[in-house]
């Protein structure tokens, strides 16, 4: 019994973190330093950030102006910096953008929840990444908060923050399928396109999801690295935009539309009942008869 005990404090004590506390809470100071302090933490953190930036396809030789979501002590931005970019950075821990500000990053701080939605003008930024943050949006740390609608707020926001054509690219550690599902459905109800790119899907220790979203424009979705050309991975997804391909989120097609009419028809063949043939016709408007 004691042992089983033991176990059960060993697998709560190495739970994922967003079980454990807020994220205001669990980045803690002492939880802050090792951002600066872990040089294998330092290291997978840049080489992700390197990683959301190729995936941003940003123009050669061009400063560009971009938001880090969930900078924390702004390694991401450092990267940023190097890369001849400008940048502003959002996090909810005061810890770590006290460590970033000591470690005098070259990019702007706010402290905020991103949840709440991101407070810019339209069309400020040419692109967005954000490392590990996205999937503590899917917790709800507080009874007024219901997971969908921050998600939601928070891609709509960002989606009217960003110019025409820009993309943002989130790294994320999914829980599950169905928070996967959740983050990609609530993305393109706020009118992103885009989808997931998986590098090394075989690899249980180097495999690294990206959501890739698209503003404006749908572009062709990237390859993930330890793929080969063609291949299927399992998770890699890619979605158009929701209004034009989705049926819109309550999962029903518009009445009377094709879709609509094609739906019925094949759960109407599904219940074993005699169907006309689908045609070119089907669906479409009559013209009024005098």
């Amino acid at each position: 019994i004691t042992s089983c005990r033991h176990r059960g404090k060993m697998a709560a004590r190495v739970g994922r973190p967003e079980h454990r506390a807020p994220p205001e809470v669990f980045y803690s100071e002492d939880e802050a330093r090792k951002y600066t302090q872990n040089s294998r933490m330092i290291e997978i953190q840049t080489r992700m950030s390197e990683r959301a930036v190729e995936l941003l396809n940003l123009p050669e030789d061009q400063s560009c102006f971009l938001l880090d979501v969930g900078c924390g002590s702004g390694l991401s931005g450092d990267y940023l910096s190097e890369e001849g970019h400008h940048w502003v950075g959002v996090d909810i821990s005061t810890a770590m953008l006290d460590v970033a500000l000591e470690r005098e990053v070259e990019g702007d701080l706010i402290l905020g929840d991103v949840g709440a939605g991101i407070p810019f003008r339209a069309g400020t930024f040419d692109g967005c990444i954000s490392i590990s943050a996205l999937q503590w949006l899917c917790n709800a740390d507080k009874k007024s908060h219901s997971p969908p609608k921050r998600l939601y707020k928070f891609f709509s926001s960002l989606y009217a923050s960003l110019v025409r054509g820009a993309r943002a690219v989130f790294q994320f550690y999914p829980e599950n399928s169905e928070q996967l599902e959740l983050i990609t459905a609530q993305a393109m109800k706020a009118g992103f396109t885009g989808g997931l790119v998986v590098d090394y899907p075989n690899s249980s220790k180097a495999k690294k999801f990206f959501l890739c979203l698209f503003v404006g424009v749908s572009g062709e979705l990237p390859m993930g690295l330890g793929t080969q050309q063609g291949e299927k991975t399992t998770g890699q997804v890619q979605f158009t935009n929701a209004r034009l391909r989705f049926k819109n989120l309550k999962g029903k097609p518009a009445k009377r539309s094709r879709d609509w009419i094609l739906e019925k028809k094949e759960r109407r063949r599904r219940q074993g009942r005699t169907v006309r043939n689908d045609t070119k016709y089907t669906g479409r408007k009559r013209k009024t008869r005098f």
